[in-house]
């Protein structure tokens, strides 16, 4: 399974990451832009708002449902991370490895945010 506890959270912090990077990250908004299309409703004080939804139907509706589930997307994410682990150590290593570095950053800086605010 895994070599050393290590390496688990390495995983962990590259899916965490990497899952982050395609369901919420602006600069990954094109992947996701074919999947979903603007609905506008008419609020109480007449405004129009503008929401995101996962296309209805076919592939597109289905990858689109996928796309606005953090917790999906996470599944698939880690899943396919655990193969690269696996069967392409060296070639993923690397990429894991920065991954995993974003991910506790990000991590440190919203714990960094929360202590300033207090």
């Amino acid at each position: 399974m895994f070599e050393n506890v290590f390496d688990f959270f390495l995983l962990a912090l590259a899916s965490f990451r990497m899952t982050r990077l395609i369901v919420f990250d602006t600069i990954t908004e094109f992947i996701r832009a074919p999947f979903f299309e603007d609905e506008q409703e008419i609020n109480e004080q007449g405004q129009t708002e503008i929401y995101i939804v996962p296309k209805k139907s076919g592939i597109t509706g289905f990858i689109g449902q996928l796309l606005s589930c953090y917790w999906c997307t996470g599944v698939w994410v880690s899943m396919i991370f655990y193969g690269l682990y696996l069967y392409f150590p060296g070639i993923s290593g690397p990429v894991l490895v920065v991954l995993a570095v974003a991910g506790l950053a990000a991590l440190l800086e919203t714990v960094v945010q929360h202590m300033v605010q207090d």
